[in-house]
């Protein structure tokens, strides 16, 4: 059991029937009556966010959340196949629990799967990924005073915007955190 004195950023409670993992919190003792907790909470089951206040004190118990660096072999269908890497064990997960995931993982890549307990929760990417460009307008010469991108399309269905010297084929660095180029791969 875990007290509301014990918050950190990243800490993962249950509550209310559901995992959540702290986002943000913040002790409040007001001049009159008791002190209170204000929280950001990541629903780690529905991926949505909410803001709940705690009375200071309440207690909760803590979830164990598992992370497994397992590689993506493959899909078939909307099933998509990772491995552990240590004890080469395949776990399958349907492509409606990671669709957001999918437009930044390639085969071969590695990912955290998070679990708590034996039900999955989902995939951790990295930062940023490199991806490959399968296609892309050319750019425009002497368009370059105001916003110098071009739409591109990538090996993995993710459409973005790229400086206009960016060609078809090349590799890129994209943030997986806001699905924007940041950079050439070398």
């Amino acid at each position: 059991m875990i007290s509301t004195s014990d918050f950190k950023t990243g800490l993962t409670i249950e509550y209310d029937g559901n995992l959540y993992q702290i986002i943000d919190f913040q002790h409040v003792k007001p001049g009159k009556g008791s002190a209170f907790v204000r929280t950001k909470l990541r629903n780690l089951r529905a991926n949505s966010v909410i803001d709940i206040t705690f009375s200071s004190g309440e207690k909760f118990n803590a979830a164990q959340i598992d992370k497994n660096i397992m590689q993506y072999l493959y899909s078939a269908d909307d099933i998509y196949v990772f491995m552990n890497n240590d004890t080469y064990e395949q776990i399958e997960l349907h492509k409606s629990s990671i669709e957001n995931e999918l437009y930044y993982i390639t085969e071969g890549m590695n990912v955290n799967i998070t679990s708590f307990g034996h039900e999955i929760l989902g995939v951790e990417l990295p930062d940023k990924v490199i991806l490959e460009i399968v296609e892309t307008a050319g750019g425009a010469k002497g368009n370059t005073a105001s916003n110098a991108t071009k739409e591109a399309l990538t090996n993995t269905g993710l459409k973005l915007s790229v400086p206009l010297f960016v060609n078809e084929g090349e590799k890129i660095v994209v943030s997986t955190s806001t699905g924007k180029y940041d950079t050439r791969a070398k």
